[in-house]
């Protein structure tokens, strides 16, 4: 009961834990009252209301010197050791117990009615009385007082609950270890989706750039042969106008009644006949020239590595400026209206493209 009993003394008023008894988080224990009485000493400036802490603020243990950090709540945030306390009450109605209470309920013998049992048999492992170690079934066996045998297990189950009540604390602290453990994980598996998310982000941004510089590079070459095609198209309208013209002027030649006059009329016409006959002034349309399938895209090797896309390890971790330089000196230029792309051991082909933009088109003469 002594080895208990220091277990439950008050490092600051060195008494019995009255309760309620506060558990800091350096899992040493103290009575609330004197974890007040600490905080007040070691914060004099700071706020208080009846004579306890109405705001936040920190102290040190008086046992390992451990800074307590409290909050809004003060003293009577800190968790309450229940635990302890039930030990204290147990402690304290085992001590105040009478021994004269002990003495009136007694057991008696089960053999021998009207004796006490007041010895035990260390053979068998049992409480019985005199009689049976005189003439009973113990009287070969050893025996001791049973007071000696009754305080030997009250040490023995002192010392138990006073081993127990140390590991009760240090599971205690394992538990707050744990628990300030998932806490990191969490913030640490927040923190890095982010960063995944933000790579993904600048993924989708550069994928987005890429498609808007091909579309206008596509959208250019489109107007280019439509607005040329619209001007193609006014040339051949001029020049069917002026035809007809000269179809209808031809008609009305011919209704000429008067020779001379036909005659002379009939030889300028048909030298303008001759004239528009011929559309060699005119431009001509190469054949595929309103194709547009020379812009076409592979991107069967950009797949295949989005899709092995995965967490890099710590060796190949690389600085992101460092890997953006080295894809910078692998870029192709663009010259002359086409993209081109090598690969050692390999010809160009002229409209063909791996995972780039080709312009390459038929030219018409103008």
């Amino acid at each position: 009961m002594e080895n208990l009993e220091k277990q439950l003394i008050c490092p600051i008023c060195l008494e019995m834990f009255t309760k309620p008894v506060v558990i800091l988080p350096c899992q040493h224990n103290l009575c609330r009252k004197c974890a007040n009485d600490v905080f007040q000493a070691a914060n004099p400036y700071l706020p208080t209301r009846s004579g306890s802490l109405t705001s936040g603020g920190r102290f040190r243990c008086p046992s390992c010197r451990h800074e307590v950090v409290l909050d809004r709540h003060g003293v009577y945030g800190l968790q309450r050791n229940l635990l302890v306390e039930n030990i204290i009450d147990m402690f304290k109605q085992e001590s105040s117990r009478p021994t004269s209470e002990s003495k009136e309920e007694m057991p008696m013998c089960d053999v021998h009615k009207e004796e006490k049992i007041n010895i035990y048999c260390v053979t068998h492992g049992v409480p019985t009385c005199s009689m049976c170690k005189v003439f009973g079934a113990h009287k070969d066996c050893e025996v001791a007082p049973l007071s000696s045998i009754s305080q030997e297990k009250r040490t023995e189950l002192s010392d138990g609950i006073a081993m127990m009540v140390g590991n009760n604390d240090r599971i205690q602290g394992i538990i707050s270890q744990l628990q300030e453990a998932c806490h990191v994980i969490e913030e640490n598996g927040r923190r890095q989706k982010t960063k995944v998310c933000e790579r993904f982000d600048q993924l989708y941004s550069m994928l987005e750039e890429k498609k808007r510089e091909m579309s206008q590079k596509i959208t250019a070459e489109q107007e280019e042969k439509v607005n040329y095609i619209q001007s193609l198209t006014r040339k051949y309208g001029d020049h069917l106008e002026e035809s007809c013209k000269i179809v209808e002027r031809g008609i009305h030649t011919m209704e000429e009644t008067e020779m001379a006059v036909f005659v002379k009329n009939a030889k300028d016409l048909l030298k303008k006949i001759e004239d528009a006959s011929s559309t060699a002034h005119l431009d001509k349309v190469e054949r595929g020239y309103e194709k547009m399938d020379h812009y076409k895209v592979d991107f069967r090797r950009e797949r295949k590595a989005l899709s092995s896309i995965d967490f890099i390890q710590d060796d190949d971790d690389k600085d992101e400026e460092e890997v953006d330089a080295e894809v910078g000196e692998g870029a192709q230029t663009v010259s002359g209206g086409t993209a081109v792309s090598e690969t050692p051991g390999q010809t160009n082909a002229p409209n063909q493209i791996t995972s780039s933009l080709s312009p390459t088109r038929s030219s018409a003469s103008t």
